[in-house]
């Protein structure tokens, strides 16, 4: 029978949580999928905590896995290790960074330091994401399992040994050398993030005196040597949209000489790749004051490049999905639109499914003659089949010949090892007539 050794401080003796699957999840497991769900459980010697490790056994009772146990989520077990039993110590975390980090190595030159280090579950690290922005490390988490090591980080080792064996500050900090480390929460950990005296925004490393103070709400970096400000504190995500970075590239090469319209522009990165690729004139549209404000502090920066400072620049201030079907009477030779998520659960699917085909219809009647579309996705349960899908037959119903160019998916430093976690996706048209 396999063992798994796992030191962490307790004042508790409790036995090992341990489970047994369906035999359908057993092999969904041994195949690399680092989700268990409530229904796949058939089996638990006892009823199990927020955030212990759980160790799972298989059908001949051979040691399977281990994960993060949370027993008010209906992904009840994330998957941490397959495979042989570990010990869950100082080295097992540091040979689980440094192959994250190794997957990044060489992707960025000094003209580009904001990027995503760790990917949740897809890099070994189950519901955690790690991004850089220049000297700032924005830790998000999307599990309980994390509240108590970090927690532990601010206690500065006053509780004793970490749990998990993992002090996650000192990982970060030797790995990285970061000036800073920021913790966003997604909303459903803020209740509970309370109770380790954690809250969405606080400054982590340094610690500071005052455990409630706020860094500042943002900061700068480079993309491909065009600067950003990333809003750490309070933005979208981590405070900027890092998996975009390829598409924003490959749209500046399309777009020399070009009038861009960027549907859902947000902070601007696309419209600074297109002004700098070249293009005539851009023009940002957006529902969100704030956003095109941090658009117009983007542009400000960018303003010593020659063709940053040469194009004409404009903002409209709507409702995308109203402007693009009812708005002035303008075309352009380029519309972009990367609308944020559409289905944030599985329920809204089909509404999304007929929201982006409304928005590829009005977006294909903004572009001229020779121009192109750029349609993306961001909504995981929204297909990848199914986005392509409605986007190809919007342009079949416009009557137009279009040769469609790329298809693009996850960024590389934004792995997406299963399903679940395949939520980016873009597509391109060139409009023949």
């Amino acid at each position: 029978m396999g063992v798994i050794r796992h030191r962490m401080a307790t004042t508790a003796i409790s036995p090992r949580l341990r489970l047994r699957l369906t035999h359908t999840a057993e092999q969904i497991v041994r195949g690399g999928h680092p989700w268990v769900y409530s229904d796949s459980i058939r089996e638990l010697n006892r009823a199990g905590h927020t955030g212990e490790v759980a160790v799972v056994f298989d059908r001949n009772d051979r040691f399977l896995a281990l994960g993060f146990f949370d027993p008010a989520s209906p992904i009840r077990l994330r998957v941490l290790h397959v495979g042989r039993p570990v010990t869950l110590d100082s080295v097992f975390w540091q040979q689980r960074l440094a192959a994250a980090l190794r997957r990044r190595d060489g992707l960025f030159g000094a003209d580009t330091n904001g990027y995503r280090c760790i990917n949740g579950e897809s890099d070994g690290w189950p519901g955690l994401v790690v991004d850089r922005y220049a000297e700032t490390l924005v830790l998000k988490l999307y599990s309980t399992a994390w509240l108590a090591p970090v927690g532990w980080m601010l206690a500065q080792r006053s509780l004793g040994a970490p749990p998990f064996g993992l002090d996650l500050s000192g990982l970060l900090i030797a790995a990285l050398q970061p000036g800073r480390v920021v913790l966003r929460l997604s909303r459903n950990l803020q209740s509970a993030a309370a109770d380790h005296g954690l809250a969405d925004g606080q400054e982590l490393w340094p610690s500071p005196s005052d455990a409630s103070a706020l860094p500042p709400a943002s900061v700068h970096f480079l993309e491909d040597g065009l600067e950003f400000e990333a809003e750490v504190v309070r933005g979208q995500k981590t405070g900027f949209f890092l998996d975009q970075r390829e598409n924003r590239r490959r749209t500046a090469t399309l777009v020399e000489g070009a009038e861009v319209l960027n549907a859902f522009s947000f902070s601007g990165g696309f419209s600074l790749h297109a002004a700098r690729g070249g293009a005539r004139s851009v023009a940002d549209l957006d529902i969100s004051p704030v956003a095109l404000e941090s658009a117009r502090r983007n542009f400000a920066f960018n303003r010593h490049h020659p063709r940053i400072a040469a194009v004409r620049y404009e903002q409209v201030q709507a409702d995308a999905f109203e402007w693009l079907a009812n708005g002035p009477s303008r075309a352009f030779d380029c519309v972009i639109c990367d609308p944020p998520s559409l289905a944030r659960r599985e329920s809204e699917r089909p509404g999304a499914i007929q929201a982006y085909g409304r928005l590829a219809a009005s977006s294909l009647a903004r572009v001229r003659r020779g121009g192109v579309l750029l349609s993306a996705s961001c909504s995981a349960h929204v297909s990848t089949e199914e986005f392509f899908g409605v986007v190809r037959r919007a342009v079949r119903v416009s009557g137009r010949r279009a040769e469609e160019l790329a298809t693009t998916g996850h960024a590389p430093d934004h792995p997406a090892t299963f399903p679940e976690a395949q939520y980016l996706k873009a597509v391109y048209f060139r409009l023949l007539d």
